[in-house]
C-alpha cells in the first residue's frame, strides 16, 4: 500500500458516517469557522501594526486576490487532485494562514498571508457550492440556503470564540493557533469519510465556459443588485470591530461582537430564506431583503449607542443573507446563454466588489471617519432596488 493510500484509509476510519446533507453543512461549518476567527481581533491587529484604516484596507486585498485567483484557475487543478484530498488538506491549511497573519507585523507582510488564504479560501468555495449543488440535484430538494446557513453559524462560532477569547485577555495568536487545532481534529472527524457526490448531468454549453465571461445588459443589473449586499457584507466583516472600537471606544469583547451579531442574524435569514422564495416571489423576497439592508446601514451610520449599532449589523446580516442566490438563480434561469455562462459572469463581475471594497472603505474611513465608510452602503442599496425587477428570468 502506498504512503498515499495508507493516509487516505487512517483518515476514513477516524471519521463519522454522515448522510450527504450532513456532510455539506459539516463543510460549510468548517470552512467558515476556519477563517472567522481573524475579524473580531481585527482592532488589535491593526494597533499592533501600528497603521491607518487606509493600509488595513489596501493590506485586507489579499484574501481578495488570493480567491480570485482561484475562482479563476483552480477548477482544473481541484478535478486533477480531488475533491476529497482539496477538502481535507485545505480546511486547517487555510485556518493555518489565518492563524499567521495574526503576528503580522506590518500591512505588506499581513497581505503576503492572506494572498495564499485567499487561493484557500477559492478553492474551498469551489468545493463545497459544488458539492452542494450535486447534493442537492440528487436529493431533489434545496439544501443552498440551508449549506450556507451553516457558513453563517460557522461565522458566528468563530465570531464568539473571538469576542470571548478578548475578555479573557487571551491573545489574538494563541486563539488563532487552537482554531487550527480544532480543524484539523473537527475535518478528521467530520469529514474524514467525504467521497464526493456524482455530477449532475452537463447542461449544453457548460464545458465551454470562458475564464472571463462577457456580462450581458441584464448579468449587469443582476450585478447591479448585488453589489450592496456583498459590499456590506464584506464591510460588516472586515471593519465592524474597528466601528465598535473607534466610533464608542469599547472593550474588545463588545468589538467582536459585532462580527458575530451580523453573523448569526445572516445565519437564521439563510435558514429560513427556502421557505419564503417558494412562498411569495423572489422579488418580494429581494425587496424586504433591501429594506433590512438599508435600514441597518442608516442604524449603523446614525447610531448614538453600541446597542443601536450591534442591530444595525444584525439588519445588515439579514439583508445581505439571500440576495446573491436570488440572483444566481435568476442567471441560470435565464435562456439567452448557456446557464454556466451567465453563472460565471455575475460571479467574477460580482466578486469585483470584494476587490474594491476594503481599499475604498479604508479609504473613506481614514479621511471622513468610519461611519462614512458605512453610509457609503446607502446608495449602493437605492441601486440595487431599482434592479430588483432583473430577478424576473425573462425580463
Amino acid at each position: 500500500m502506498s504512503p498515499s493510500a495508507h493516509s487516505e484509509s487512517w483518515v476514513h476510519r477516524w471519521g463519522r458516517a454522515l448522510p450527504p446533507a450532513q456532510r455539506v453543512y459539516a463543510a460549510f461549518f468548517l470552512y467558515a469557522l476556519s477563517l472567522g476567527g481573524l475579524f473580531p481581533r481585527m482592532g488589535e491587529i491593526q494597533q499592533r501594526m501600528g497603521v491607518g484604516e487606509g493600509a488595513l484596507g489596501l493590506a485586507l486585498i489579499g484574501t481578495a486576490c488570493g480567491t480570485m485567483l482561484s475562482l479563476t484557475w483552480g477548477h482544473a487543478l481541484i478535478e486533477r487532485v480531488g475533491y476529497r484530498r482539496c477538502l481535507l488538506w485545505l480546511l486547517p491549511a487555510t485556518a493555518t494562514w489565518y492563524a499567521l497573519a495574526a503576528w503580522a507585523a506590518a500591512p505588506w507582510v499581513l497581505f503576503s498571508v492572506l494572498l495564499p488564504a485567499g487561493v484557500g479560501v477559492g478553492a474551498l468555495e469551489i468545493i463545497v457550492n459544488v458539492e452542494a449543488d450535486r447534493v442537492e440535484h440528487a436529493l431533489g430538494r434545496r439544501i443552498m440556503n440551508r449549506a450556507h446557513g451553516f457558513w453563517s453559524l460557522g461565522f458566528f462560532v468563530a465570531g464568539m470564540v473571538g469576542a470571548g477569547s478578548a475578555w479573557l485577555g487571551i491573545s489574538p495568536q494563541l486563539q488563532l493557533s487552537a482554531t487550527v487545532l480544532l480543524v484539523l481534529i473537527s475535518t478528521l472527524l467530520l469529514l474524514g469519510r467525504f467521497a464526493p457526490s456524482n455530477p449532475r448531468p452537463q447542461m449544453a454549453g457548460a464545458a465551454l465556459v470562458p475564464r472571463f465571461a462577457r456580462p450581458t445588459r441584464a448579468i449587469f443589473w443582476l450585478v447591479c443588485l448585488t453589489f450592496s449586499a456583498m459590499v456590506m457584507e464584506g464591510a460588516g466583516i472586515d471593519w465592524s470591530a474597528i466601528y465598535m472600537r473607534d466610533v464608542f471606544g469599547v472593550a474588545p469583547f463588545v468589538a467582536g461582537l459585532a462580527v458575530a451579531t451580523g453573523a448569526l442574524a445572516q445565519a437564521c435569514a439563510r435558514f429560513a430564506a427556502d421557505h419564503f422564495v417558494e412562498r411569495y416571489s423572489p422579488q418580494t423576497v429581494a425587496r424586504v431583503l433591501l429594506l433590512a439592508l438599508g435600514a441597518g446601514v442608516l442604524v449603523v451610520f446614525a447610531a448614538l449607542h453600541p446597542t443601536a449599532s450591534l442591530l444595525g449589523f444584525a439588519l445588515m446580516g439579514v439583508g445581505s443573507s439571500a440576495i446573491f442566490p436570488l440572483a444566481m438563480s435568476a442567471a441560470a434561469q435565464r435562456h439567452d446563454r448557456p446557464a454556466a455562462i451567465n453563472v460565471a459572469a455575475l460571479s467574477q463581475l460580482s466578486f469585483m466588489a470584494f476587490l474594491l471594497a476594503p481599499p475604498l472603505l479604508g479609504f473613506v474611513a481614514e479621511h471622513w471617519g468610519i461611519r462614512y465608510a458605512f453610509g457609503l452602503g446607502l446608495p449602493l442599496v437605492v441601486v440595487s432596488w431599482l434592479a430588483v425587477s432583473s430577478l424576473d428570468p425573462e425580463g
